[in-house]
């Protein structure tokens, strides 16, 4: 049987040397695990609309542009995730956990303090590839 894979748009938001990221809640697949914020790709969906909704609904951020990463699929065992990253520095609005998530901004440097899911790994090495000199 194949598995579902679910579609999301993530954005690694990026301002003044650092990233916005929330902790995800307990109770859901990876929970009590750090992650850049975004959410599933509705039918119909471009990964665009969906990162502006997402980000909209999860940490008061209104995206004005934004700028592709990279493409991750990821097998989780449980769950397949096809991941849309995005760099998200042309926002307004003030960053928090518009949903009841704790959310804060971190200095690339202090990632390795933060513990993300796996398929997160390869999105944080592509990060500072870009933005380390």
């Amino acid at each position: 049987m194949t598995k579902k894979v679910v579609h999301v748009a993530v954005g690694v938001i990026y301002k003044d040397q650092q990233l916005f990221i929330c902790k995800r809640p307990d109770d859901k697949h990876q929970g009590g695990l750090w992650e850049f914020p975004g959410g599933k790709v509705e039918q119909g969906e471009s990964v665009f609309a969906a990162l502006q909704r997402e980000l909209l609904e999860e940490v008061n951020l209104t995206v004005n542009g934004s700028e592709e990463l990279m493409v991750i699929e990821h097998d989780y065992g449980d769950k397949c995730v096809r991941l849309d990253v995005h760099i998200v520095d042309d926002f307004t609005g003030t960053a928090h956990g518009a949903e009841g998530q704790q959310g804060k901004w971190v200095a690339l440097s202090e990632l390795d303090d933060y513990s993300f899911p796996a398929a997160n790994v390869e999105i944080i090495e592509k990060i500072k590839q870009k933005y380390e000199q």
